[in-house]
């Protein structure tokens, strides 16, 4: 919402002023947040976990669905990045493949890229195509006695190129993985609140009939305070705290981070910021498909709202 944003400022003043303090002790705060959120999400998802970074945010995703499912493998796509967490290196092709390489318990699916990846835009059936490579790997993996616990993406992969999967694809993906009795989590860490214009939350680009089991936010939730969210379902939540094992994070959930996120919600909706990121990225996508008419080396422009990607190409043919 801008640096500095003045009304940001002035919540995390006046409660700090009053008190900042972990949240064993409860607050007003963490609840009037959690129900705000609430009303941006479908409503199974309805339970929310506060913590202070979205790798912290992708950790606990982790945990949740090992915890509910049983199982220990994950799906990621290819050149996905979903923090800096030794947990999260280990699901992160972009950084595994520079370290210690992949680990057995992860499995690689191929982005759903339309414009460069397997199957393109002349493609019959790209959607289809991109969903059966991962019931293939959810197939192999079975083979090899390896049981899925997730499917971890990011609503839009970012770090992988800025890349739209095709609508319907997380609907395909979904059923794939449900079957084998995994989750679907989707990581909304940069590509949420708003920033997407159409919707609040990206993975509504693929339509209202599709609903993720856990939902990852953190960078633009605090404005640059250290915030971040895990939204999930009551079942998940419930086989969680079975364990007895209760899940406590010091500064997750504090008074302070709460007026913040609360704060952010508001100057998001008073100052129109959805309707300003399709505004602007309608703006900002039209002009730059001027630009790809003028130079061969311009490939592809895509986006939505004001996640956008422009693809530098040596060869237009190729």
């Amino acid at each position: 919402v801008g640096h500095c944003h003045p009304d940001i400022v002035k919540a995390a003043h006046e409660q700090n002023q009053l008190l900042n303090t972990n949240s064993r002790y409860l607050h007003d705060n963490l609840v009037d947040y959690a129900e705000r959120l609430s009303k941006t999400l479908p409503e199974k998802l309805c339970i929310f976990y506060f913590l202070n970074s979205g790798s912290e945010a992708n950790d606990l995703a982790l945990r949740l669905a090992r915890q509910y499912t049983k199982h220990e493998d994950v799906i990621v796509l290819d050149h996905a990045y979903h923090g800096h967490l030794t947990s999260l290196i280990d699901i992160s092709p972009y950084k595994f493949r520079n370290l210690e390489g992949q680990k057995e318990w992860v499995h690689v699916a191929p982005v759903p890229d339309t414009y460069r990846g397997l199957y393109r835009e002349d493609h019959e059936d790209s959607v289809t195509a991109y969903a059966d490579e991962v019931k293939n790997i959810i197939e192999h993996a079975h083979k090899r006695g390896r049981k899925i616990a997730a499917f971890f993406v990011e609503s839009l992969p970012s770090v992988g190129g800025q890349i739209i999967p095709p609508a319907g694809y997380f609907q395909k993906v979904s059923e794939h993985v449900h079957k084998a009795g995994g989750v679907f989590i989707a990581d909304e860490i940069q590509v949420g609140f708003g920033r997407v214009g159409k919707h609040f939350w990206a993975f509504q680009l693929q339509g209202e009939d599709f609903i993720p089991d856990i939902v990852t936010m953190g960078k633009p939730i605090g404005n640059g305070h250290p915030l971040a969210c895990v939204a999930t379902t009551k079942e998940i939540a419930e086989a969680f705290a079975a364990t007895g094992v209760e899940y406590f994070n010091t500064f997750g959930g504090n008074p302070v981070s709460c007026a913040i996120g609360l704060a952010v919600l508001d100057v998001i909706e008073k100052e129109h910021l959805q309707a300003h990121a399709t505004e602007v990225g309608n703006f900002l996508m039209k002009i730059l498909k001027e630009q790809q008419i003028k130079h061969p080396i311009i490939g592809d422009v895509r986006g939505c709202g004001l996640f956008i990607g422009v693809d530098l190409i040596k060869d237009q043919a190729e």
